[in-house]
C-alpha cells in the first residue's frame, strides 16, 4: 500500500459513479420501482452485510458464490460476517426473522449494492447494483407469469426489450429432480476423469451444479447430457404448461431453453432469463426462478417463492450514452447587471418544477458552451433591453429556434421542457 496519496485508486473491480452515471442508474432503479408498485409490490431494505450462515447455507458451501467469490469478514465480536452477494436470501431471512409468515402472500422490491469477488467483466464489478423482487407465499403458476410479465413489463418501459430475449425451463419439482439426479450422475460418471476439479467434487455432492460450470471441457461433456425435461413427472408438466400458455395469452415471446437450470437444491418448476447478444458471454440482464425450498432450508417454515434480480449496470449499457435523463433548462444573463434576476428567476422556476441550471460566470458564448455540455433542452437568455421590456428570450437547444417570451408567461412556455 503507497503512502502517496495520488497515486490512490480505487480497488480492483470497484468504480466512482459520477453524477452523470448516477443519474442513469437512478433512472432504472425507479423505473424498476414504478413498475413493481403498479403490480402491488412494497419496498423491502435489508442490511448490506448479514452472518455469513444465510449465505453458506442457502448457496452451499461448495458453491463458488461462496468459496471464491464472497467478501466474508470476522468482526470484533467474533461472529462471521458477510457482504450479500445476492439480494434474495437476505429477503428470506428477513421474511423469517420478522415473522413475516403470518402476512402472506408478500410481494416485495429490493435495489442496492451487492459484492462478489469474481474477474472484472463488461458490465460486471465487484460492487454492483441489482434491482430485483419476490413473491413469497404463492404456489400458483399465476405469481410465476406475473413475476416474468413485470421482469418484461420494466424492460420495455426502459425501451430495451425489443433487443432481449426470454429464455424459460422447468427444473420440475423434487420428485422429478431426484429421477433427473441418477440419470445425469450416470452419464457423467463415464466421463469423472475428464471433469474439472470443482466439477469432480460436485458429481457426488450436487451434480447438477455441472450444468453451470464456465469451464470448456465441462460445457462439451455437458452437451451431450440427458435434459431434464425427460425426467418430469405429470404434475410438473401440467405446471410447466400451465406457464406457457400463460405467457402466450400475455403474449409475452419466449424460447424453451433445456438447458437453463438451477443448481440449488431449493430451486424448483420455473427458471428463466432475458438475455441479450450485446453483452458477450455474460449475457442475462435478468434472471430468476422458483425457489420453494429455500425459507424452509435456512429453518424457517415451509414457504413458496419466486422472483428475479437484474444488473443496474449492465442495463446501463443496453441503455447506452445516448439515453438522456432530467435534461435542465441554463439561465444566462447577458451582463453582471443581471445576475441576481437571473437567480431569482432559475429559483422561481425551480420551485415550479422545473430543473435549472445557472451559469455562473463567463460572456455569453462561454455560458452557452456549457449549456450545451450540461445537455441543457432549453436556454433563458436575459437581456438588459429585454428585461427592462418583462421578457426573456428562449432558445431550444435542439431545434435552433429562439423566441421572445414575456416573463409573467414564461412556466406555460416552458412546460414541454419538465
Amino acid at each position: 500500500m503507497t503512502s502517496n496519496s495520488s497515486k490512490l485508486q480505487p480497488v480492483r473491480g470497484t468504480q466512482d459513479a459520477m453524477p452523470h452515471e448516477n443519474k442513469l442508474f437512478r433512472y432504472i432503479e425507479e423505473t424498476a420501482f414504478k413498475v413493481a408498485c403498479r403490480y402491488g409490490f412494497g419496498e423491502i431494505s435489508t442490511p448490506i452485510f448479514e452472518f455469513t450462515e444465510v449465505f453458506s447455507r442457502t448457496l452451499g458451501d461448495n458453491s463458488d458464490i461462496v468459496t471464491k467469490e464472497m467478501y466474508t469478514f470476522k468482526d470484533r465480536g467474533g461472529d462471521y460476517l458477510t457482504l450479500r452477494p445476492e439480494g434474495t436470501a437476505g429477503v428470506a431471512r428477513a421474511v423469517i426473522s420478522n415473522g413475516l409468515a403470518q402476512d402472506l402472500p408478500l410481494k416485495l422490491f429490493y435495489r442496492g449494492p451487492m459484492f462478489r469477488y469474481e474477474r472484472p467483466q463488461k458490465g460486471r464489478r465487484r460492487q454492483f447494483q441489482q434491482v430485483g423482487i419476490e413473491i413469497i407465499g404463492v404456489s400458483e403458476t399465476q405469481a410465476d407469469i406475473e413475476t416474468i410479465a413485470l421482469g418484461q413489463h420494466f424492460l420495455a418501459d426502459l425501451g430495451i426489450d425489443k433487443g432481449l430475449t426470454l429464455e424459460i425451463n422447468t427444473l420440475g419439482d423434487l420428485e422429478s429432480r431426484t429421477t433427473y439426479r441418477g440419470c445425469l450422475v450416470d452419464y457423467l460418471s463415464d466421463y469423472q476423469s475428464k471433469l474439472s476439479k470443482d466439477s469432480a467434487l460436485r458429481l457426488s455432492q450436487n451434480p447438477l451444479r455441472i450444468l453451470d460450470s464456465k469451464n470448456e471441457d465441462d460445457r462439451e461433456i455437458v452437451a451431450g447430457a440427458p435434459l431434464l425435461k425427460d425426467s418430469l413427472n405429470d404434475e410438473s408438466r401440467r405446471l410447466f404448461d400451465d406457464l406457457l400458455n400463460g405467457l402466450t395469452q400475455l403474449k409475452l415471446e419466449y424460447i424453451v431453453n433445456d438447458k437453463l437450470v438451477r443448481g440449488l437444491d431449493y430451486y424448483s418448476h420455473t427458471a428463466f432469463e432475458f438475455t441479450s447478444r450485446s453483452l458477450g458471454a455474460q449475457s442475462a440482464v435478468l434472471a430468476g426462478g422458483r425457489y420453494d425450498g429455500l425459507i424452509s432450508q435456512m429453518g424457517g417454515p415451509e414457504i413458496p417463492g419466486i422472483g428475479w434480480a437484474a444488473g443496474v449496470e449492465r442495463l446501463a449499457l443496453l441503455l447506452g450514452n445516448t439515453h438522456f435523463l432530467d435534461r435542465p433548462i441554463s439561465v444566462i444573463p447577458v451582463n453582471k447587471d443581471l445576475t441576481n434576476e437571473a437567480i431569482n428567476l432559475a429559483d422561481r422556476l425551480r420551485r415550479k418544477g422545473f430543473n435549472v441550471e445557472l451559469g455562473y460566470s463567463g460572456n455569453l458564448s462561454k455560458r452557452m458552451k456549457r449549456a450545451n455540455k450540461a445537455n441543457s433542452c432549453a436556454v433563458i437568455i436575459l437581456g438588459a433591453d429585454e428585461f427592462l421590456r418583462n421578457k426573456s428570450l428562449v432558445r431550444d437547444m435542439d431545434s435552433g429556434e429562439q423566441v421572445e417570451v414575456s416573463l409573467e408567461h414564461l412556466n406555460k412556455h416552458l412546460e414541454p421542457y419538465k
